[in-house]
């Protein structure tokens, strides 16, 4: 199996973060001492800006689930469509060719979903396999291309299109005071990400997907997710997140290497979801990596925040475009999710 193109898409509005940091003052109706806490905490979140789906003025005349929703399946279709398209030119595939897509979101909902309501509108065949996921949150850009990936092992000549899509920004929460939540409304941002995966008797050429691996953490389900109800998604985020990214995450990508008869000396490049500054810190030291060697990800983080499961498609797609790899070379694609989980995928080139 190989990654044939990977391409982004981003909604036409980005604003720095200290705007948006006064912006969401003054949606939360702060007063001092709670607007000092959320300047200091969107402060440090190593952020130089982010993209909104909707133009900032509006998100206060978001006041219900409902128009939140209604917006985020507009912005899902225009996307998607982006992203995809964008994709599908740069493997040189026919929308035609794709035999299976495999979309992923955990930011809205819709049924049909929204890889259905692509089909006509981007010209794929109606015998194509969907595979919409939900609730795998930031593990799911890495966790859609294994799917994809295990799905080419019986169709070596086959087409499968990942897909994720994220309007963070959507699930606004102005009564919802928490740590968590003014952690978050710092943090997250929206955007798109599709790649084109290929059997490995296409012709389609591209980093080689050597093998993959999922790791479920038991009895972690209280780090990170959702609540969902009639208020629409409340950010369930734990301070455990940067312990397991350091105590845990190190010892399965050893674990992962060492069944390839492999070790961390032998990667050359690495494809980490960013998660928070803190979070990302705690996976350079566990797994002794220089700031350098993760730079993209730093560099992802800063230009458009944690953009979910579609972050680590974009940090993917930057190291194809600024290093095309030496024969040979290896890397790991790597992220984290709800569940608590991990995905580790292995690459050669």
């Amino acid at each position: 199996m190989k990654i044939a193109a990977v391409r982004t898409a981003f909604p036409p509005h980005w604003y720095d973060q200290t705007t948006l940091t006064e912006a969401i003052v003054r949606i939360f109706g702060a007063d001092e001492r709670l607007a000092d806490r959320i300047r200091s905490l969107h402060a440090n979140c190593g952020i130089d800006g982010r993209f909104l789906t909707l133009p900032l003025e509006q998100y206060a005349g978001i006041t219900d689930f409902t128009v939140a929703n209604r917006a985020w399946v507009e912005g899902a279709l225009q996307l998607g469509e982006q992203s995809i398209q964008k994709a599908l030119a740069a493997a040189g595939v026919r929308a035609d060719e794709v035999d299976a897509i495999f979309f992923s979101t955990v930011t809205g909902l819709a049924s049909p979903s929204i890889d259905a309501r692509l089909i006509t509108r981007l010209g794929f065949r109606p015998d194509i396999k969907r595979m919409p996921l939900f609730g795998l949150g930031c593990v799911a850009g890495a966790a859609a291309v294994s799917r994809a990936a295990d799905y080419l092992k019986g169709h070596p000549r086959g087409v499968a299109l990942v897909l994720t899509i994220e309007q963070c920004s959507l699930t606004l929460q102005p009564q919802d005071r928490s740590v968590a939540n003014l952690i978050s409304v710092g943090l997250f941002g929206d955007g798109a990400a599709a790649a084109v995966i290929v059997g490995a008797e296409h012709r389609a050429k591209g980093p080689r997907i050597v093998t993959t691996r999922s790791v479920f953490y038991p009895e972690t389900e209280h780090v990170m997710g959702w609540d969902i109800g009639a208020h629409g998604f409340r950010i369930v985020l734990s301070a455990e997140v940067p312990t397991v990214a350091r105590e845990r995450v190190p010892g399965d990508v050893d674990a992962f290497l060492g069944d390839q008869g492999l070790a961390r000396k032998d990667i050359a490049r690495w494809i980490a979801h960013p998660g928070g500054p803190k979070v990302l810190q705690a996976l350079q030291d566990g797994l002794g990596v220089s700031r350098d060697t993760l730079r993209a990800s730093w560099e992802s983080l800063a230009r458009a925040g944690n953009l979910s499961s579609a972050s680590v498609l974009m940090i993917l797609e930057k190291s194809l475009q600024d290093n095309a790899g030496k024969p040979g070379e290896r890397g790991v694609m790597l992220a984290m999710g709800p569940g608590f989980c991990s995905e580790f995928l292995l690459l050669q080139w």
